[in-house]
């Protein structure tokens, strides 16, 4: 038996006024995840706890089988883990984006314009992160490079019980009131203070201010954490597994569960990511484990852009270049199979953030296969008499993999 789970991240949304009353995933075309709906187990699952902030660390944790209540330590860990920095018991790592401030009003206010300045490209993000490790960086403060706008900042014998909010969430706010807080805070601030000095005439800046495209101006430090202590997937589940993303948080949390985590060569995580590749690489994977976790991170960006056309383009793509050929690869491949589909949470255009509602998925079995007549794959699922109902996210792996009655 192989199991695969198949990410769309953050491709639940809300009914918008712009759609008729439609949400991009209800307006997209998605035949083939249409089609696994009508084939297999439907519901709703509430994937981020009561009392948690719906970040996509949270949510894929729980998804893969940790309650987050036990296994949560923070988002920066788990990219710590990905991009290969050892972290000792006493450090405390911080998700350092790299942002566009805009500055407006009759005193000159930072609003946050864009947390991902954008876009912004490995390669320029890399001299950025180099100028402020020699300019900021110190025997307690030290910053790594990660991927496009995602970088990590280690404070040695730091404080994780610091208030910070992701950049993401105070789009087009003045940020004064959302730094840093609380004991130690100063230390935060001052940081991310003294970037925007550096980063004013830093030439890969000026270099895009002229190309019309929004600078690196500041870093916003944030989603901080300790290492976290997790138990193999081998120990929980008894199978082998991959993990495909382009996102370091989710290669984190691989690392952690004991997963293989495959890089493929053109993966961005934005619209133009290699969808092909994953596709190929998750089904190669599956010749020599039991169990893939393939996540695709493009919906949620569009999200976040507020911008409903690039949404409904990365659900179709998602369902055209990753689902359906997924699927017709394991009917050929691996005729006994067991498949997840579902996005982590919603990323709703109209807010352009992360939001907790419980959102829907749907569990198919090649041996099982139903018939639910004609069904969409979209919210309109948690309206469904026939759906299943999942309160604790974390439980949800044990459908897929011990198969827990449904």
């Amino acid at each position: 038996m192989k199991y695969v789970v198949i990410i769309g991240d953050g491709m639940a949304d809300r009914p918008m006024e712009s759609l008729g009353g439609l949400t991009p995933l209800m307006k997209a075309k998605t035949d083939n995840m249409d089609r696994l709906a009508r084939q297999g187990v439907v519901g709703t699952v509430r994937t981020v706890p009561e009392g948690f902030h719906p970040g996509s660390d949270v949510a894929n944790l729980s998804i893969m089988g940790y309650d987050p209540a036990h296994y949560y330590s923070g988002r920066a860990p788990l990219e710590a883990a990905s991009i290969g920095v050892s972290l000792d018991d006493h450090d405390v790592a911080y998700r350092c984006n790299l942002v566009t401030l805009r500055y407006a009003g009759p005193d000159n206010q930072a609003v946050m314009d864009d947390y991902s300045s954008g876009h912004i490209t490995t390669e320029e993000a890399q001299d950025i992160i180099a100028v402020l490790q020699d300019e900021l960086g110190s025997n307690t403060i030290s910053f790594f490079p990660g991927v496009s706008y995602r970088h990590l900042m280690v404070w040695k014998n730091g404080d994780s019980d610091i208030k910070t909010v992701p950049p993401h969430d105070i789009l087009g706010k003045e940020a004064a009131p959302y730094l840093p807080s609380g004991r130690k805070s100063e230390v935060l601030r001052d940081l991310m203070s003294r970037s925007v000095d550096i980063l004013q005439g830093h030439p890969v800046n000026k270099s895009r201010i002229n190309s019309d495209k929004k600078p690196a101006n500041s870093i916003w430090l944030w989603g901080q954490g300790r290492r976290p202590k997790m138990t193999t997937y081998m120990e929980k589940y008894g199978v082998t597994g991959a993990l495909i993303s382009a996102v370091d948080l989710t290669k984190g949390l691989g690392i952690y569960a004991g997963l293989k985590v495959l890089d493929v060569p053109g993966a961005t995580g934005w619209l133009d990511t290699n969808y092909e590749g994953k596709t190929e690489y998750a089904l190669k994977a599956l010749e020599s484990v039991d169990f893939v976790y393939l996540h695709v991170e493009a919906p949620d960006e569009a999200g976040h852009s507020g911008k409903v056309k690039d949404k409904i383009k990365a659900i179709e793509d998602f369902d055209s270049r990753i689902v359906g050929p997924m699927l017709d690869g394991l009917r050929e491949r691996f005729p006994e199979h067991r498949v997840l589909l579902m996005p982590d949470h919603a990323t709703p255009v109209d807010v352009r953030t992360h939001t907790e509602e419980p959102v829907p998925f749907v569990l198919f079995d090649s041996r099982k296969i139903r018939d639910n007549g004609y069904i969409r794959y979209n919210e309109s699922i948690a309206q469904m008499h026939e759906r299943v109902n999942i309160e604790k996210g974390c439980t949800i792996m044990d459908y897929l993999i011990k198969e827990a009655s449904v």
